[in-house]
C-alpha cells in the first residue's frame, strides 16, 4: 500500500498536465455547441426584426498545444498544475487501492506447484482490480474534472477549492452526481490495467531487451 502510495505521487506529478489540456479540449466541443444553441434561440427570437440576423463567425476550437501555450503566458507553471491536490486525492488512493487487490487477486490463481499465475489470471486479476479502484476514486474525479474545467458554461458554477465544489455539486446535483462516469471509467481502466499486468507478468520487456527474467 505504502509503494502503490508513492507511485501514485509520481505519477500525478507527470500526469496533471496531460490531464488539464485534456479536459479543456474536451470542454471545447460542449462549449462551442452551447454557443451555437444560443445563437440559434437569439436568431429566431429576432426573426421580427427589420434587419436580418448574421451569422456569428465559428470559433476555432483549440489545439493542446495553443492551450499550453496560453496557460504558460496567463498562470505560468502552476496553471497546467491546475487541480493538483484533487488529482493527488484520486490517483494516491488509486494505486493505494489497486496494488495489494491485484497482488491477492493474483495469488488466489497462483498454481500448487508454486509456479507464477497464468496470463489469462494476471488478466482478470488486473481487470478486476482496477475497476473496483476506479469506482472507489471516481467522486474524487468528478470533483477534479470540475475544478480543471477553466471556461464555465452558462449558470454553471464556479468553485474556490475541493471541498467547495464537492459542497455545491452535493448541493445542487445529489450524492449520484459523484458516481457520474463510474461505468465508462471503469470500463476504460479494466483492459488498461489488464494489458499492463499481461505484458509485466509475460516479461515482454525483459526478452525485447534480453534482460533475465526475474519470478514476480
Amino acid at each position: 500500500m505504502l509503494a502503490g502510495c508513492g507511485a501514485g505521487t509520481c505519477q500525478v506529478i507527470v500526469t496533471t498536465p496531460m490531464e488539464m489540456l485534456k479536459i479543456q479540449l474536451q470542454d471545447a466541443g460542449r462549449l462551442a455547441a452551447q454557443r451555437k444553441i444560443l445563437s440559434a434561440q437569439a436568431q429566431l427570437s429576432g426573426q421580427g426584426s427589420a434587419q436580418p440576423s448574421v451569422e456569428a463567425p465559428a470559433t476555432p476550437r483549440p489545439t493542446a498545444t495553443q492551450l499550453t501555450r496560453d496557460l504558460l503566458r496567463s498562470r505560468g507553471i502552476a496553471g497546467l498544475y491546475k487541480g493538483l491536490g484533487a488529482t493527488l486525492l484520486r490517483d494516491v488512493p488509486f494505486s493505494i487501492v489497486y496494488f495489494p487487490l491485484f497482488a491477492n487477486l493474483n495469488e488466489l490463481g497462483r498454481p500448487a506447484s508454486g509456479e507464477k499465475s497464468p496470463f489469462y489470471v494476471s488478466f482478470l486479476a488486473g481487470c478486476v482490480a482496477g475497476s473496483a479502484a476506479a469506482v472507489a476514486v471516481n467522486p474524487c474525479d468528478v470533483v477534479k474534472t470540475r475544478l480543471q474545467s477553466l471556461q464555465r458554461g452558462i449558470n454553471e458554477d464556479t468553485y474556490s477549492g475541493f471541498l467547495d465544489c464537492a459542497r455545491k455539486i452535493l448541493r445542487n446535483e445529489g450524492p449520484s452526481a459523484f458516481l457520474k462516469g463510474a461505468y465508462c471509467r471503469a470500463l476504460v481502466i479494466a483492459p488498461l490495467f489488464g494489458i499492463a499486468q499481461v505484458v509485466y507478468f509475460l516479461g515482454i520487456a525483459e526478452t525485447l531487451l534480453g534482460l533475465p527474467r526475474v519470478q514476480p
